[in-house]
């Protein structure tokens, strides 16, 4: 593109878009597409995109453990790949993604004057509780304070490395929202940035004070039916009090849909569903998030903002994202089970633009991203070993662990079956310790078995042969976020488990063969 026309367009773009959010729409402007029903699609040149960009991202997202890519421009879907085995009927755990649903929810509550401030002191929600280590800072922290997380309370969360040890302990504590507001303070609130998943649990427990029900009820009344998104699963941390910062699993084209809401300012067929002024608090951000990763970063409503590429966005653990690009009227949502660049994503996706208007048909570009959406759906095998006695023998059997940090506590594995399955007890990695019995089909043919539906994604087992001894099984949970390997060396009546625990320390337990129940 000759620099003349990218600039054109980019000041083209840019009035366009001060116009729509200062409330005012350019003359012959076209009123916006609302898929409150339905996703219209387009091909990208249609859009203004460049289709073998977008081939270029789809092999990224391959080569970077993504689950899903969806790109909407104008209203409407331009990308939409999926990763096998996912697939888009099956909801992904969206994980911290759920913090701006939440920040959302106190939106809704502001503006429908349920909520009078967010200067509201969070102490006064919980009179009917004796807080400790309270002081004046802690009487200090406010509604918005909490959204910005800047509310002061000592909390280790590990988001640029380290041991998360407040999330361990919360998890391990018999009353989360008590675990909370006994937390002694570090600072003022308002002083200093620091992510703290508490802030947002603490918001859902006052969603539930003012409403009387639960923030996800709350969320599918006034949030997900208006945007036409059906009832969908959310976790709670205690009967009646949904998860706040996190356990929402949506479709990727109903996270699309929230985004949307925030490119559009708010508001969604006419009727405005956030306050005036929200979203640009949002987009201008002022809170440092001091992060290593990129000191541009800005904070705010569970937000994060990226002032460089004029973009602000919804954050999940491993690379859950709602991306809004304003200036471009751009939503972008990823699935994934590992790290990404955020700054990387958010300039290949920009780079992709090359105009506000229809492009001419791109027959070449459109043939290389057909050609990458079919891969991406297409899984893989992986290398298959020879099969050896060792099968036969520990076929049917079942071992049982002692308590470890893969939270197994039993498998029996039927190889020799013509269809190969597996049984298996895990713990809960709560303070309950509750165990669930799961079972299923395993691929030994390199490609992965879907098998039941859990809370956090449909399970997924394949296994291969490593030598004589050792018998390697990959488990993912389909639309979960992190995949696990379990290593398992026979030796005669006895069994060795190896693998890694969630924060990626190694973990072995032995089991002695017992039969089959």
């Amino acid at each position: 593109m000759h620099l003349k026309r990218l600039v054109m367009s980019i000041l083209s773009g840019l009035s366009v878009a001060a116009l729509i959010w200062s409330g005012v729409r350019a003359e012959g402007a076209v009123e916006p597409l609302w898929p409150t029903r339905q996703w219209q699609s387009s091909t990208p040149e249609e859009q203004g995109m460049d289709s073998a960009a977008l081939a270029r991202l789809v092999n990224f997202g391959a080569a970077h453990s993504f689950d899903s890519l969806l790109i909407a421009r104008h209203g409407r879907i331009v990308l939409d790949a999926y990763y096998a085995p996912y697939t888009p009927e099956i909801p992904h755990l969206f994980n911290s993604v759920t913090k701006a649903v939440t920040g959302t929810l106190v939106a809704m509550l502001l503006k429908d004057k349920v909520l009078d401030s967010l200067d509201h002191r969070m102490v006064d929600f919980f009179g009917d509780r004796t807080i400790a280590n309270l002081d004046d800072r802690k009487r200090a922290i406010t509604i918005q304070t909490m959204l910005d997380m800047t509310s002061g309370m000592a909390w280790t969360e590990g988001v640029e490395g380290g041991r998360p040890d407040s999330l361990i302990e919360w998890g391990r504590s018999p009353d989360a929202i008590q675990f909370i507001l006994d937390r002694p303070m570090a600072k003022a609130p308002g002083e200093a940035f620091y992510y703290n998943t508490g802030n947002p649990q603490l918001l859902a427990a006052i969603i539930n004070k003012l409403t009387g029900v639960s923030a996800r009820d709350y969320a599918v009344t006034k949030l997900f039916r208006p945007l036409g998104i059906a009832a969908p699963y959310w976790h709670s941390i205690a009967p009646g009090l949904t998860q706040g910062g996190g356990g929402l699993l949506l479709a990727p084209r109903d996270a699309a849909k929230i985004g949307l809401l925030y490119l559009h300012d708010g508001e969604w067929e006419g009727q405005r569903l956030l306050p005036s002024g929200w979203v640009d608090r949002i987009r201008h951000a002022m809170t440092d998030m001091h992060a290593s990763f990129d000191p541009s970063l800005r904070y705010a409503s569970f937000f994060w903002v990226m002032p460089k590429q004029q973009a602000f966005m919804a954050v999940g653990d491993r690379c859950q994202l709602i991306m809004i690009f304003p200036t471009l009227d751009i939503v972008t949502v990823v699935t994934a089970r590992n790290y990404c660049s955020f700054g990387k994503m958010a300039d290949d996706i920009s780079g992709a633009v090359e105009s506000d208007t229809a492009l001419p048909v791109n027959s070449a570009g459109g043939n290389q991203l057909a050609a990458a959406l079919r891969d991406s759906a297409t899984e893989k095998p992986s290398a298959v070993g020879a099969v050896p006695e060792t099968a036969a023998a520990i076929s049917g059997k079942t071992w049982r662990f002692p308590a470890n940090g893969l939270n197994l506590r039993a498998l029996t594995l039927y190889l020799t079956d013509p269809s190969p399955r597996y049984e298996l007890e895990t713990a809960t990695p709560d303070a309950a310790r509750s165990v669930i019995k799961l079972a299923g089909p395993i691929g030994l043919d390199g490609t992965y078995r879907l098998g039941q539906p859990t809370p956090l994604g449909v399970m997924a087992l394949k296994g291969t042969w490593q030598d004589g001894q050792t018998f390697a099984i990959d488990l993912r949970l389909v639309g979960g976020d992190t995949d696990r390997r379990w290593l398992l060396t026979f030796d005669g009546g006895k069994a060795r488990l190896s693998g890694k625990d969630r924060f990626g320390h190694d973990v072995q337990a032995d089991a002695e063969a017992q039969a089959a129940q």
